[in-house]
């Protein structure tokens, strides 16, 4: 049995989620896997990102997310709506605050010490729901997605700009 990884790079936006079609990405590390038959699981590394599959959609809201990745933020809205204050959420609490903090390069944490920065428990519900990874086939050397399907990774942690990264697990023969 072979074992071949491979990773993605994601840039994220601030102020919203974001949202990124990772099929072809996925696809080209399958078809380099060498993997025949098997499976791919494809890993987000991150607490406040999920990784799902959903159908192509090819209308668009005014900020470039597709509708059903509006419904889906709505819907994610409704249960977990986004922190903005001290009391929608438990977390973070002090001792959390205390440990960032001390860390070396708090300053990309807390920028100017902003403890607010932090205010990301519902991107981490909502990821939590969501899923941080998929699992899916791979036939005759490549990724089985049926019609419009689609691998997509969002961060719903809307804080800041960041470099996210996905790992991808291609196992088989």
């Amino acid at each position: 049995m072979a074992v071949h990884k491979g990773r993605i790079v994601v840039e994220t936006l601030a102020g919203k989620p974001t949202y990124v079609d990772i099929t072809r990405q996925v696809r080209d590390v399958v078809r380099g896997s060498g993997v025949a038959e098997g499976v791919v699981a494809v890993i987000s590394q991150h607490t406040t990102c999920a990784v799902f599959t959903e159908e192509f959609d090819h209308d668009r809201n005014p900020d470039g997310d597709t509708f059903l990745q509006t419904d889906l933020t709505n819907g994610l809205q409704r249960v977990f709506p986004e922190q903005r204050d001290w009391v929608t959420y438990n977390y973070p609490g002090e001792r959390h605050f205390e440990e960032v903090e001390s860390w070396p390069d708090v300053g990309s944490y807390l920028p100017g010490g902003d403890r607010r920065a932090l205010w990301n428990g519902d991107a981490h519900l909502r990821s939590t729901l969501i899923g941080g990874s998929v699992t899916l086939e791979v036939e005759g050397g490549d990724l089985q997605m049926n019609g419009l399907a689609s691998v997509f990774f969002v961060d719903y942690d809307r804080t800041r700009e960041r470099t996210r990264k996905v790992r991808v697990i291609v196992i088989g023969e």
